[in-house]
Order: C-alpha cells, then structure tokens, then sequence
C-alpha cells in the first residue's frame, strides 16, 4: 500500500500556524525574571528601601530586590510593577517585605505594617497565584484587585477584596473565609476569622479609592505635599535612619538680586 507524503506546501502551512501559536502563546505568558525584582513607576513623598543598616531613598525607575524592605514616611506613596505585569501600591506610614520567601516567587508581599493595594495579572485565562502575608493573615489569590491593611496597635488585618475572589487564613487560627468583590474581613490576632462582610453601598471602597486617587495624581504629576516637587537621591544614603523614610526636596531660593550701581 502506498504511502502519501505530504507536500512541502502544506508542510510550510503547518509549520507557520504552528509557529504562529507558539508566538501568541508566548506573547500572553507573563516573562520570567530571573532576579525577581520589582520597578518602581512612580511615587510622591519618602519612600525608601532597607539595605543593611541603611535607608536608600528610591526614585522612579528603581529596582527593589526579594528580601528587600519598602518604607514609606507619612507622606510616602509609591507605584511598583513585577515582571508579568502585575502592580503594588505602598500607602504612607507602611514596611513591607517584597518577596520574603526568595525560594517561592508566589509569596509577593509581607506586609509588617501599613497599607498595600495589590493588582494580579493573569493571561490567557490561566491562574496567577500569588500570595500576601500579613503577622495574622495569609492572602491567596489567582487574579484580582484587593486591599490589606495592618494595625500593628492592635495587631490586626483588614481584607478588602474590589474585584475577583480572594482567600484569607489565620495565622494561629484555624479558620478561612473566602472574599468575594465588594467583601472584607478583619483578621484579629487571637480570634478565628468571622464572616465576610458586604461593603454595602460601597463606602470603604470609595474611600480607600479618593485617597489612592490623591496620591496616585500626585505620584503621576511628580509633585509631592505642598506643590514641592518630588526628588528621590538615588544612591544617597541616611545613615541609622528606623523610619526608612527617603529624601524630598524643593527648590533652592532664587538669589537675591544684584544691588544697582552707585550713582555717578
């Protein structure tokens, strides 16, 4: 019985939809990186990061490494994005760890105090776990936009899920409550977690959303408090500086002007 070989025409045809797929596939997964870092896009106030036993103040454009601590001082506000596209937002007054688990890229964020606003990318449909921690609360999430907040005062955790689905377990607690959009809980240090609560009529969500739009159009805008423009000093350093509190600065004074000439 004879054989039928295809020919090079179709061979050539199936290579290229071959080749094709391979390329859009490509395109919607999220490129690894190998250093695991993270950008910053941009920022207003002091925002810094703890290297050994120094404060760097950041500028836009900066890379955090895993392991790293993110400050913000009061006024501090910043924008980061990770290599598959996902972003953080670091809120005034917050420590966090990025990436404290250098041998799992899924832990993201350990947040130790403050506030963090998390968007996960996913690609083609297909799940992008990430985690946050928090000294009460694990968060898991594929795909989705959520707050965390930690009051270290009463070491607490507030959840806020605004969109998708997320997942939150007690550290010391057995006990887990799934999210879903508009939903929070607070996670308390020595009580299993209760119910979800709904965000009815969206209060704490437009809240949170006017302050992040503040500091988002002054981060965007490079202007800090005041109308003072924002400056990082990149590679400058604050020696025995707790706070992890970066630099700002203004505008030197103009020069007084030069007195007129004696009169003839």
């Amino acid at each position: 019985m004879a054989h039928l070989r295809p020919s090079s025409g179709t061979v050539i045809k199936v290579a290229t939809i071959l080749f094709a797929a391979c390329a859009a596939l490509c395109a919607q997964s999220p490129v690894p990186d190998p250093d695991g870092a993270a950008k910053l896009l941009s920022f207003t106030g002091q925002i810094s990061v703890l290297r050994g036993n120094y404060a760097w103040a950041l500028n836009s454009g900066d890379a955090i490494k895993p392991l790293e601590v993110v400050v913000t001082g009061p006024d501090g506000y910043g924008i980061f994005e990770v290599a598959d596209g996902s972003k953080f937002e670091v809120f005034p007054n917050s420590k966090v760890v990025f990436r404290a688990n250098r041998g799992d890229w899924r832990d993201l964020l350990e947040v130790m105090l403050g506030k963090i606003r998390v968007q996960i990318e996913h690609f083609g449909g297909l799940p992008n776990n990430n985690k946050v921690r928090t000294p009460t609360a694990v968060i898991s999430v594929r795909g989705t936009i959520f707050v965390v907040e930690v009051d270290p005062d009463t070491k607490t955790t507030l959840v806020l899920d605004e969109e998708g689905v997320v997942v939150v377990d007690h550290v010391f607690r057995p006990s887990q409550t799934i999210l879903k959009q508009g939903e929070s809980v607070r996670v308390f240090e020595n009580e299993p977690l209760g119910k979800a609560v709904f965000d009815k009529g969206g209060i704490m969500q437009k809240v949170a959303q006017a302050a992040r739009d503040a500091l988002y159009q002054m981060a965007i805008s490079g202007h800090g408090p005041g109308g003072a423009t924002t400056t990082g000093g990149g590679g400058s350093t604050v020696p025995g500086d707790k706070s992890g509190g970066g630099t700002t600065g203004t505008a030197p004074p103009a020069p007084n002007p030069a007195p007129p000439p004696p009169p003839h």
